[in-house]
């Protein structure tokens, strides 16, 4: 049997996915694509998002080119008033007192903020947003990145963000000039909150403008690590120094088309709140940097057959991974 690609998946369709950072939803309407599908998203009167199509029913004029006032989403085209839920309030064109035709209200799909972003589900949700549990504990700070559009399948890039074997080419130019091209035995296990992944041990090149991150100011630092993923599509990256600093990052892609995704990281942090967000995550930065350059040269999404790749003992992540998403995707 054929496996479902990732833009045609009812699985990929049932679950989360994020299209933005909530402050990118303020005073007027955002038009997003999510597996092929152009949306718009913008709040109502009560602050509420609502996601849906981005095609008027009336003559399908983009909803997105319209104005946002008082909470309704106003059709640049004709006018036309839609409210809370997507429901059409007005038809100008009929008059006080018409009432508008059934078919005027908007398919809306489910929306949600958390982690200061918003998450889209085009189908009816089987599984909870992915769980972090520092954004609850008063020790750490959360810090977002902006969401950004790659050229690159987003199945290729929780590929990439679950490996550690291209940590000393990919990234020799920030942290991984110092690690050994040898990856010991990868032992996979159930981590907290969910993901599944590995641990495992990193000295990592410390240069001046990693040491906000690091906490240190030493050349080389020794980081205790776990790489861990949460189907479909989000990866979780923990950071531990010998300091007691904590570093967890969260990589989400989410499918614009087949070659184009968004992709964002928030990091949460229990140090002293007194390094500015930006200056801290300037360095992940830096690193998301060399893997986009890396993975945008890579044509077309991941292949997910298990023989369709060459893989060794350090793709178990990986392997598992793509495993765990085929069965999904077939079931």
């Amino acid at each position: 049997m054929q496996l479902p690609t990732v833009m045609n998946s009812a699985a990929l369709r049932s679950h989360w996915h994020v299209v933005a950072e909530t402050n990118d939803v303020v005073s007027g309407p955002l038009a997003v694509t999510l597996l092929g599908e152009k949306l718009v998203v913008w709040r109502d009167s009560t602050g509420s998002l609502v996601a849906a199509p981005d095609r008027c029913p009336h003559r399908e004029a983009p909803l997105s080119a319209g104005v946002v006032k008082d909470g309704c989403l106003s059709c640049v085209y004709h006018g036309w008033v839609f409210g809370v839920d997507g429901r059409c309030v007005d038809v100008p064109s009929s008059g006080k007192g018409v009432p508008v035709p059934p078919r005027a209200h908007l398919s809306v799909v489910a929306a949600a903020e958390r982690y200061g972003l918003v998450w889209l589900c085009l189908g009816e949700p089987v599984a909870p947003i992915p769980e972090m549990t520092a954004d609850s504990d008063p020790s750490f700070r959360r810090i977002n990145s902006g969401v950004a559009i790659w050229k690159a399948a987003a199945t290729r890039m929780v590929d990439n963000f679950l490996d550690v074997s291209h940590f000393p080419y990919v990234h020799s130019g920030t942290f991984g000039g110092a690690q050994e091209p040898l990856v010991p035995p990868i032992e996979l296990v159930d981590l907290d909150d969910g993901y599944h992944g590995y641990r495992y041990e990193v000295v990592a090149n410390n240069p001046d403008e990693a040491q906000a991150t690091s906490g240190s100011a030493d050349a080389l630092v020794e980081r205790t690590m776990t790489s861990g993923f949460c189907l479909p599509l989000a990866v979780r990256s923990t950071i531990a120094y010998e300091s007691g600093l904590q570093h967890v990052i969260l990589l989400l892609s989410s499918p614009i088309d087949e070659s184009t995704s968004y992709f964002t990281f928030v990091v949460w942090r229990n140090d002293d709140f007194d390094v500015p967000g930006e200056e801290v995550i300037s360095f992940d930065r830096a690193i998301g940097e060399e893997d986009r350059k890396m993975l945008e040269q890579l044509s077309g999404g991941l292949p997910l057959e298990q023989t369709a790749l060459t893989s060794v003992q350090a793709d178990r992540a990986s392997v598992e991974w793509r495993r765990r998403l085929t069965t999904m995707m077939g079931s």
